[in-house]
């Protein structure tokens, strides 16, 4: 039980610290991330919100 705690803490915490998918920092993030290691749903956010942005968002 107390192994099961702290990897639900553990995962908490790294989940908490990444940035909110389509910011600058996200785009950035997967940009240096090798393309074959992207799942579909970053590849679809990653052509959504850092190529086809528009300017008013």
């Amino acid at each position: 039980m107390k192994k099961l705690l702290i990897s639900i803490f553990s995962l908490t915490l790294i989940t908490a610290c990444a940035p909110e998918v389509g910011s600058k920092d996200w785009c950035a993030q997967l940009k240096e991330k090798p393309k074959g290691d992207w799942t579909a749903t970053e590849a679809k956010d990653y052509t959504k919100h850092c190529l086809f942005k528009s300017d008013d968002e």
